[in-house]
């Protein structure tokens, strides 16, 4: 890679002026007067197209994670692998592609800084919401589940394991953020080949716990063991519905936040992210509803690990990687999130409703940055 020395000296020296989170769409809300009759019908049609959007992208994660288990089990995957590999990669696409965009095609300091706060938001909604998602569907599902007790069904050894990796990658992605020195671009070498070490372990070490039942697949209702090339054709045919029904929600998420005066710092911290990381938590939902919490719980693990590793390797090959107080703030929540993750699965028995408290830390994150950057 072709790396200037004049320009790598003067971009190290300047730090990132702001976090920046992905946004598959950027919106352009035309000023008008609150009660005029445009403005109404503009927020009448930003409304439908935000609600619509969001039950398109759950419709598709149906499709999509029942698409994914068949072509799982073809592959003799255990859920685990299932989850964290093959779901994870799938829905971690979008992200990864705004991450990539945004630093390699990017022309301006701003433009590359999108990734760069891509690559620190994506880990914190999920160590922190996505969580909570899982506590939340688990608490309202008991019932129906015929479960006694809110614990959360799971290999409890192995979250705790893969919570000690991210933790072990994320800690050295957060400390070349704040040190600049010549051979740093080529250590994103690194965080893809600890992708790659991930990736080789959960399929050697998937679990050989008895198969769980699959629905039937959604595009062949009435075939009792579907194909491998047409469970592919439905997992890719709903990944690019996810894709397109989650840039209309991002696009009205951000005009909601801008009618409703956000500061535009505020509304690209606090909600492009949680909206950019929608359809794990969707698919989160989906399997918890059918009870199968190793697959929900392997699917945000997966992907904390994706958005640890394959943006940051992005943002180091192509940006000076340095942070400011909002990455910092968002670096140090995460960990900290993680770390009571890790305390929580390494005792053998979870509560739902502990999941539930993680999300807190992104209250603190959010207050940090209204306080950063007030309305």
């Amino acid at each position: 890679m072709a790396w200037s020395a004049s320009a790598n000296a003067e971009s190290q020296a300047r730090p990132l002026a702001a976090i920046r989170f992905p946004s598959r769409a950027s919106s352009v809300v035309v000023p008008l007067d609150y009660c005029s009759p445009g403005r109404i019908a503009h927020m009448i049609l930003t409304l439908t197209l935000f609600f619509l959007s969001a039950g398109t992208i759950y419709l598709a994660c149906e499709y999509f994670v029942n698409g994914i288990e068949w072509f799982g089990r073809r592959l003799n995957l255990g859920a685990t692998a299932v989850g964290s590999v093959l779901a994870a990669f799938g829905t971690a696409l979008p992200e990864t592609a705004v991450t990539f965009i945004a630093v390699v095609f990017g022309k301006t300091p701003e433009q590359k800084d999108i990734g760069v706060g891509a690559a620190m938001g994506g880990p914190l909604v999920l160590a922190t919401l996505a969580y909570a998602v899982v506590g939340l569907a688990l608490i309202y599902h008991h019932r129906r589940l015929q479960r006694e007790t809110y614990h959360v069904r799971a290999d409890h050894a192995r979250m705790s394991h893969d919570q000690l990796a991210f933790l072990a990658v994320f800690v050295v992605k957060v400390a070349l953020g704040l040190i600049a020195f010549a051979i740093k671009p080529w250590l994103g070498v690194l965080f893809l080949a600890a992708y790659a070490i991930y990736v080789w372990r959960e399929i050697q070490e998937s679990d050989t716990a008895p198969e769980e039942e699959i629905e039937p697949l959604k595009i062949q209702p009435s075939v009792t063991e579907p194909s491998l090339k047409w469970a592919a054709l439905q997992a890719v045919l709903s990944l690019i519905v996810i894709g397109i029904a989650s840039h209309i929600f991002v696009g009205q998420l951000e005009a909601i936040g801008t009618a409703l005066q956000w500061s535009p710092h505020l509304v690209a911290l606090l909600l492009s992210p949680v909206a950019t990381e929608l359809p794990e938590m969707m698919n989160t939902l989906i399997w918890i509803r059918q009870g199968k919490e190793r697959l929900a719980l392997a699917n945000i693990s997966g992907a904390m690990m994706i958005q640890a590793t394959i943006p940051s390797a992005l943002g180091i090959f192509f940006t000076p990687w340095l942070f400011d107080g909002p990455l910092m703030a968002a670096g140090v929540i995460t960990a900290l999130a993680i770390i009571f993750l890790w305390q929580l699965f390494r005792r053998g028995v979870v509560d739902a409703r502990a999941l539930v408290a993680v999300s807190s830390l992104y209250g603190v994150f959010a207050l940090l940055i209204a306080f950063y950057f007030p309305l």
